[in-house]
C-alpha cells in the first residue's frame, strides 16, 4: 500500500467514528491553543510593560526611598530609615551636573469635592518639572506654578476625568476645590493621557509637591524622577546621585536607584520566566491529549480487530499493519493541532482587541513548538496501539479474539 492507500485507509477509519474523532481532536487542540494564546498573553505582558518604560525615555533615573539591606524590606515599599526630603532633591541639583531635570514625587488618596460633587482621587505632589519628564501635556489653562520647592501655592493641575466629574461642562479654571481639609484653586486641565505604569493620569490630581506633602503629612518623598542629559551618561549620572545621597545620609546606600535598562531587565526575566511557566503548563494538557489519543487507539484496535486479522490474512506485512494505525495517530493530532492553531490566534486576536494596550502575539518558537509536540505526541502515543495491532496472531483476529 501506498502512503496515499495508508491515509486514505485511516481516513475511512476516522469517519466511521466521528464523536470519538471529534472528541480526540478537541482535546488535542485545546493543549495546541493553550500553549499559543499562554504564551501570547505573556508575550503581551512584556511587550506592554516595555513600551510603558520606553514612553518614559531612556534617560530616566527612578530614585526610591528604602533598600533592602537597611530595612529588610523591598525597595518598592518605600520603608526607609532615613526620609527622602525636598533638601536631597535640591542637593541632587547642585552637584550633580548631569541631571538635566529633576521632579520629587509626593502621592496620597483624597477626597475632592467641588459644591456638591465629591471623588476619590490620586493627588500627586510635584513640580513643573513633571510635566516635561514624564511627557504630560496640558489642555486649558496652565501647570503648576514655578516656585521654590519649600513653598506650596494652593493650586491645582486636575485630570479630564476629573474635570468632567466634577464640573461638568462648566469651565473649571479659576474655581475653588477642597481636597482633604485643604483649598486649592484650578489652574490647568491635563489633556487625556490614559493609563501611564498602572496608574490612570485622567483622574489625578496634582498639587505642588510641598502641599501635598503637608496634606498627607508625609515626612519623605515618594520617588525622584530625575532626567539625565544622554542615554550615554546615565550609569555616570546614578553614580553620583547615590554618592551625593550617600554622604547626605550619613555614609548609609538607603535609596534604590533605577534604571530604565535595569527596570526592563528585571521585568523581561520574570516575564520571560513566567511566559515559558505558562507554556509548561499549556504542554501538561498536550501530554493529556496525547494519552487521549493512545486511549482511543487502543479502543480502535479492539474493536478491529477481525479487520487487522483479515488485511493480515491477505498478506499485509506486521509493518504495513503499524503504518495504518500509525499514519491514523499522527492525522488526529495534526487536525488538532491545526484547529488549536486556530483556537489560539483567534484567542489573541480577541485578547488585542478588547486590551489594545496588550500587544498580545504568540512568538513564533511557541507555534513551531506547539505544532511540533502535537505531531510527535501523536507518533509517540500511537506506537504503543499500532505495535500491539502489528503483532496481532491472523487466527486469533479473524476469530475476534
Amino acid at each position: 500500500m501506498s502512503l496515499g492507500d495508508l491515509m486514505a485507509f485511516a481516513w475511512r477509519a476516522l469517519r466511521g467514528h466521528r464523536l470519538r474523532t471529534i472528541l480526540t481532536l478537541l482535546g488535542m487542540s485545546i493543549g495546541v491553543g493553550a500553549v499559543v494564546l499562554l504564551t501570547a498573553l505573556g508575550e503581551g505582558a512584556r511587550g506592554y510593560v516595555t513600551n510603558e518604560f520606553m514612553a518614559l525615555g531612556s534617560n530616566l533615573l527612578i530614585v526610591l526611598p528604602g533598600k533592602t539591606e537597611t530595612t529588610g524590606n523591598a525597595p518598592i515599599l518605600g520603608g526607609t530609615i532615613r526620609p527622602m526630603t525636598l533638601e536631597d532633591c535640591e542637593a541632587i541639583q547642585r552637584r550633580v551636573p548631569r541631571v538635566r531635570r529633576l521632579a520629587p514625587l509626593s502621592v496620597g488618596s483624597a477626597r475632592v469635592g467641588y459644591g456638591e460633587r465629591r471623588r476619590e482621587v490620586t493627588v500627586l505632589g510635584s513640580t513643573p518639572e513633571l510635566l516635561p519628564v514624564r511627557h504630560l501635556e496640558i489642555a486649558v489653562g496652565r501647570f503648576l506654578p514655578d516656585v521654590d520647592l519649600d513653598r506650596g501655592a494652593p493650586v491645582a493641575v486636575i485630570g479630564r476625568t476629573v474635570q468632567e466629574e466634577l464640573f461638568g461642562g462648566d469651565n473649571p479654571l479659576g474655581q475653588p476645590i477642597r481636597i482633604g481639609d485643604w483649598r486649592f484653586r484650578v489652574v490647568g486641565v491635563m489633556a487625556a493621557k490614559g493609563q501611564s505604569l498602572g496608574l490612570n493620569m485622567d483622574d489625578v490630581v496634582i498639587v505642588p509637591v510641598t502641599s501635598s506633602m503637608r496634606l498627607f503629612n508625609q515626612p519623605s518623598l515618594f520617588r525622584i524622577l530625575i532626567e539625565v542629559g544622554a542615554h550615554s551618561e546615565i550609569d555616570q549620572a546614578r553614580r553620583e546621585v547615590l554618592g551625593v545621597l550617600r554622604e547626605r545620609h550619613e555614609g548609609e546606600e538607603d535609596v534604590t536607584v533605577l534604571t530604565q535598562d535595569s527596570v526592563l531587565g528585571a521585568f523581561d526575566r520574570i516575564l520571560g520566566a513566567l511566559t515559558l511557566a505558562l507554556a509548561g503548563i499549556a504542554a501538561i494538557s498536550l501530554s493529556v491529549a496525547g494519552i487521549g489519543i493512545m486511549n482511543v487507539m487502543l479502543v480502535s484496535v479492539s474493536e478491529r480487530t477481525p479487520e487487522v486479522g483479515l488485511l493480515k490474512a491477505l498478506g499485509a506485512p506486521p509493518r504495513q499493519i503499524l503504518k495504518v494505525f500509525l499514519i491514523e495517530a499522527i492525522m488526529l493530532s495534526a487536525a488538532g493541532g491545526l484547529l488549536g492553531l486556530l483556537i489560539g490566534y483567534l484567542g489573541s486576536s480577541i485578547l488585542s482587541r478588547a486590551f489594545p494596550a496588550l500587544p498580545a502575539h504568540p512568538p513564533a518558537w511557541a507555534v513551531s513548538a506547539a505544532v511540533i509536540v502535537s505531531l510527535l505526541a501523536g507518533g509517540l502515543f500511537g506506537v504503543l496501539p499500532a505495535r500491539r495491532a502489528a503483532r496481532l496472531d491472523p487466527v486469533l483476529a479473524l476469530a475476534g479474539r
